[in-house]
């Protein structure tokens, strides 16, 4: 039987967001007490949690994220383990040896294990992509790349990173939980939810080993 990895990381009051960051805001309207109904609000910047960046985080009249075709969310990806280190540069991807034809690439780093703490005060110092790497992506034909914390770009960084994946119309998926998930080939399902004219929105992220074909 496929085993399934859940590599979201859920949305919770304390969970830690970019500085400044409107954040994570969970109140109850109604209970069952009060009015026969438990009724909930979710009020929340909607680069929190689990989520995907559209050309329009950055790129002027960008694509939003109901412009992404589902073909780049769902499908092989390879997730490559990168630890023991704060940027992944070119260099670093190429080394790895990855799979020829990888399409959706999920970076493991020392950033997961952060998540056995999900309330965890913001930490600065995480692992993430240099703009040499992001430009390494892009040239090979990578459609889709994500990252085990909250940002595909180091938290002192210029927006460069960004901007070149973004320009060219590469998914970030941005705050995922890898912990449990080895390196090696899996099918992702990466669900956003449907918000018209955002340029990120929250996504249920999962992992399916089990009869994949080449990432």
């Amino acid at each position: 039987m496929p085993q399934l990895y859940d590599i979201s990381v859920p949305l919770q009051a304390g969970l830690p967001t970019w500085p400044e960051s409107h954040g994570i805001h969970i109140s109850r309207l109604m209970t069952l007490e009060e009015g026969g109904w438990t009724i909930s609000r979710l009020d929340v910047d909607v680069h929190s949690g689990t989520h995907i960046d559209a050309p329009l985080h950055i790129v002027p009249g960008g694509k939003t994220t109901c412009d992404i075709p589902l073909e780049k969310l769902v499908g092989p990806c390879f997730v490559a383990e990168f630890f023991d280190c704060k940027v992944i540069t070119a260099e670093d991807l190429e080394r790895a040896s990855l799979p020829r034809d990888v399409k959706k690439l999920l970076l493991k780093t020392d950033n997961s294990r952060l998540w056995d703490d999900p309330r965890h005060p913001f930490y600065e110092d995480f692992c993430a992509l240099s703009a040499d790497g992001a430009q390494w992506v892009v040239e090979r034909g990578i459609h889709l790349v994500g990252i085990d914390y909250l940002s595909i770009q180091r938290f002192h960084d210029s927006p460069q990173t960004h901007v070149i994946l973004l320009e060219n119309e590469v998914v970030i998926l941005e705050t995922l939980d890898l912990r449990a998930v080895p390196q090696g080939t899996y099918e992702l399902w990466c669900l956003p939810l449907k918000v018209v004219g955002v340029e990120g929105i929250p996504a249920r992220a999962v992992l399916r080993k089990g009869n994949e074909r080449e990432a």
